[in-house]
């Protein structure tokens, strides 16, 4: 296909499109390879009216049907196995990231950002629960901590990819985000048809990759393989209730979302990570506002995702370091709030440079996303859908009134957090009384659970 690469307008206010063609604000929003997508606009016009307008309404539509489709695609996951359901969406996905090249309008755009939504959901409590077969509790978060610094890696490779393909405008007569999104795709099918034969079903089961002849593990003797096991399950003795392709059902699934217990922690999910959202949505938006080049604005937004990887992974240590939750987890709006503070607090008239590290700080949280379910992740989902639309035309170019909204949410997310450690101490003293005054033989059947906080 071709497509109109023409450049924009001198005029800052002036809308470059023919007809309904996608102008390239908006097309230039990654479909990242990352499935948890901090998407990150590539403009290459000054339109900061219709880049506002179409992306909020396509990230919003991203979102929602990413959260329609957690649940489900978690369920799923749980059925067939991680092992197979990973590599068949991040093939499917990665389809349907180079289609976007096909994109000539809104329409399109905003159809695109629906499937990839529907798609991908699912993915990141599947691979939480996937870790969880192969590490103890206190384990996982700085596990996961590693797992979640692909995040800022996607998005600094998207950056220098960015940089680089929309050189490419032109090209065989297309726009140089058609490039972007061609390529990136293309990757993701690879990755996709890889992660089918590295993916080991399980610590007893290996990968196609990894599996002799006779069906025996490389890595590890009959021996080794028990020691996993036993670790895992002496650990948490419910991961033997049932395997790694074993439906959930109804009935387990309500007992999920009704056990009040947890409900701590999904009003957590909800809230306590929409304060940098939005400023780690519009980074290079913001950037092109305040006079960076679209170059420019790609580059300066590395440093803010190298500070954060290594932020992320520094918490996810500090975690099992302590074995501390809720106090490492409250961290994250502990950072944000000077920054917050100092951004509404500055003249207009401020350097840009100013603006630009304050930016950076905040969206260089230490972030502790170590506790992690299928119904958590939707909280935190319609989170980001509250977070995609905090930023608004009304309130450019500093988002003064959104930035103090965002500074009374970090305080009451900080109280939410030591409210929730009180919590749970008081829910293990209430349990450990139980179980003390329990009869052995109702010992014998009981498992002395404590919340891990």
């Amino acid at each position: 296909m071709t497509s109109k690469t023409s450049e924009p307008s001198s005029s800052d206010g002036e809308v470059y499109a023919v007809g309904d063609e996608l102008p390239p604000s908006t097309g230039e929003v990654l479909g990242s390879i990352e499935p948890h997508v901090f998407s990150n606009p590539r403009q290459t016009s000054t339109v900061p009216c219709l880049i506002t307008c179409d992306y909020n309404t396509g990230n919003t539509i991203y979102l929602v049907t990413f959260l329609a489709a957690e649940l489900p695609g978690g369920l799923i996951s749980k059925k067939v196995g991680p092992f197979r359901y990973t590599p068949t969406i991040i093939i499917t996905w990665g389809v349907l990231s180079a289609l976007q090249v096909l994109m000539n309008s809104r329409a399109s755009f905003w159809a695109f950002r629906a499937l990839l939504g529907l798609v991908q959901g699912g993915f990141i409590p599947e691979m939480v629960l996937y870790l969880s077969y192969f590490y103890k509790n206190n384990e996982l978060p700085f596990k996961l901590s590693i797992f979640y610094t692909v995040i800022p890696v996607t998005q600094i490779h998207g950056a220098l990819l960015a940089a680089g393909f929309l050189e490419m405008r032109g090209v065989l007569g297309w726009a140089g985000w058609q490039w972007l999104f061609l390529i990136e795709g293309l990757i993701c099918v690879v990755i996709g048809l890889v992660s089918f034969f590295v993916m080991p079903p399980s610590v007893t089961e290996p990968a196609r990759a990894f599996r002799r002849p006779d069906g025996t593990n490389k890595w590890w003797t009959e021996r080794e393989e028990k020691i996993l096991v036993n670790r895992t399950l002496r650990d948490d003795p419910t991961k033997g209730d049932m395997n790694n392709r074993t439906a959930v059902t109804f009935k387990g699934l309500w007992g999920a979302l009704t056990n009040y217990d947890l409900w701590p922690i999904f009003i957590v999910g909800i809230f306590a990570w929409i304060p940098f959202q939005p400023t780690a949505n519009y980074l290079s938006l913001i950037l092109r506002e305040m006079g960076y080049s679209v170059f420019e604005s790609n580059m300066l937004t590395i440093p803010s995702y190298v500070i954060f990887a290594i932020n992320v992974v520094g918490l996810g240590w500090l975690s099992e370091r302590f074995n501390e939750r809720s106090i490492i987890g409250s961290l994250s709006n502990v950072w944000m709030l000077p920054f917050f503070i100092a951004l509404v607090s500055i003249p207009d008239t401020s350097s840009p440079w100013v603006r630009y590290v304050l930016i950076t700080g905040i969206n260089s949280i230490p972030y502790a996303h170590s506790i992690l379910t299928a119904v958590y992740n939707m909280t935190y989902q319609i989170g980001s859908i509250i977070a995609a639309n905090i930023y608004r035309d009304e309130d450019r170019p500093h988002y003064y009134t959104a930035n103090r909204a965002l500074i009374g949410l970090c305080v009451a997310n900080i109280l939410l957090f030591i409210g929730m450690k009180f919590y749970y101490i008081w829910r293990n003293r209430v349990l450990a009384r139980r179980y003390a005054e329990a009869s052995e033989a109702e010992k014998q059947t009981a498992i002395d659970m404590r919340f891990a906080h």
